[in-house]
């Protein structure tokens, strides 16, 4: 998969984590019940920060695999994860927490998701997890996982999945073109074939339904102001580049857009979070 800056990933944490879903995610815990432990695997892990949003609502005991294929981001995600913890224990390939009253062991895994996810949920596991990942993969690696998942009776829950829905303020003529070429570059390979891209969720709901599962939706979208103006600027900014690598927009128009967009007053990204779990 094409990687994503340790910068990059810090710097959309705090919206990640105020836009998820509190009905799916407590879904999720209403499933899980009330059993004092649960192993996870969390797919695509980049800086951990999914591990750093979700742990609160987990039982008091959590052991936790992280897994991506760049060693970068998960020597990364060892150190953010180790300094958000009250408390943290070095060992080989591991680390020992507790944080909020949260006992959490986690071990860290490079590992090539386009062909080895097979043997990644062979590895004990009562939650997979992932976030901002579906819509990076092709709707055939979906088909595959799914099956895969449904093999084991393993549950998903996954946030943030891009929806494709885009609106920014106040409004520029130039909005349409560029997202449509954006939406466009977000399809191409990120290593997993075409992506699925705005597709990915209803993807997954449709192979999860016909896996047998129970599926959960909700929106989940990022709403940004003036108090987000950094992560608005670099979105802006990503979004105007890969518009231009399309070829659908000239370098001009892309940069009449930018010119409006970094200092944008507003900006709602729409994502959705889905969990499901074998009927």
């Amino acid at each position: 998969m094409s990687g994503f800056s340790a910068e990059w990933l810090a710097l959309r944490e705090p919206v990640d984590h105020r836009s998820v879903s509190p009905l799916v995610r407590d879904a999720a815990r209403k499933w899980i019940g009330a059993r004092k432990q649960i192993d996870v695997i969390d797919l695509g892990c980049g800086s951990g920060s999914n591990l750093r949003g979700l742990a609160p609502y987990l039982p008091s005991a959590q052991r936790w695999r992280l897994v991506d294929w760049d060693q970068a981001l998960l020597d990364h995600a060892r150190t953010a994860i180790a300094e958000w913890a009250d408390r943290s224990e070095d060992a080989a390939n591991s680390l020992a927490l507790r944080s909020a009253g949260k006992e959490i062991d986690v071990a860290f895994e490079q590992a090539d998701l386009m062909k080895d996810y097979a043997q990644v949920l062979d590895k004990p596991a009562g939650l997979v997890t992932a976030a901002a990942f579906f819509d990076l993969v092709s709707s055939q690696w979906i088909a595959d996982f799914c099956a895969a998942l449904a093999k084991r009776r393993l549950p998903l829950y996954t946030v943030l999945t891009y929806n494709g829905e885009e609106d920014w303020t106040p409004p520029h003529e130039l909005d349409a073109a560029v997202l449509a070429a954006f939406h466009r570059h977000q399809q191409g390979d990120k290593g997993f074939g075409p992506a699925a891209g705005p597709g990915a969720v209803e993807a997954l709901r449709q192979t999860l339904e016909a896996e047998g599962y129970t599926v959960i939706t909700d929106a989940s979208p990022w709403h940004m102001d003036r108090g987000d103006a950094r992560l608005i600027e670099a979105l802006a900014v990503g979004t105007a580049q890969a518009a231009v690598e399309t070829g659908q927009v000239s370098e001009g128009a892309a940069a009449e857009w930018l010119a409006a967009r970094r200092y944008a007053d507003t900006c709602r990204i729409g994502h959705v979070d889905l969990f499901a779990y074998p009927s």
